[in-house]
């Protein structure tokens, strides 16, 4: 039950960082992409499960505040990549920050293609290329550097936990 609520505490944090503070220092109006480097990060450090829980909560956030009518389009597709990240559970290794990275970049471009086709390719809005270059690319670095920065402080809060119910059990 701990690790639930850290979890969800953890993702209102970073939506709320993501909504604040990031808003404020966006760079041509791109915001790098925390809710995703949480559900990769959680995806790949316990599996498919904990992904997808995370996933869900930071999607629904998003669906709540910014969905336009379109409860569970982001908490969908924040799933998917939440379970996509959970197959890689097995290779992963704390100390090694570079398939994280790069995880958590492809992951972010899953997210833009996915929302592109979900909410622009559907309503016959075909310049993917324009999107690709303005959106989806400098979100996607952005969020990579990002990722430098905050990729140890969740892990140091993942390994926190898990000592803790180490410890109980």
């Amino acid at each position: 039950m701990r690790r639930k609520i850290i979890e969800f505490l953890l993702v209102l944090a970073c939506y709320i960082l993501q909504c604040t503070f990031f808003k404020a220092i966006s760079l041509g109006g791109i915001v790098p992409n925390l809710i995703v480097m949480l559900t990769a990060a959680f995806g790949f450090m316990h599996g498919q499960k904990e992904g997808m829980y995370v996933g869900m909560v930071g999607g629904l956030l998003i669906d709540i505040m910014f969905g336009n009518g379109l409860i569970g389009l982001n908490a969908l597709i924040y799933i998917f990549v939440g379970y996509t990240n959970g197959l890689f559970s097995r290779i992963f290794f704390p100390e090694d920050i570079k398939l994280p990275v790069f995880l958590i970049m492809i992951s972010d471009f899953l997210y833009g293609f996915a929302y592109y086709v979900l909410t622009f390719l559907l309503r016959s809005r075909l310049d993917f290329g324009f999107y690709l270059m303005k959106v989806i690319i400098p979100e996607i670095v952005y969020t990579a550097v990002v990722t430098l920065i905050l990729y140890k402080p969740v892990l140091a809060i993942e390994t926190w936990l898990e000592e803790r119910e180490d410890m109980e059990n």
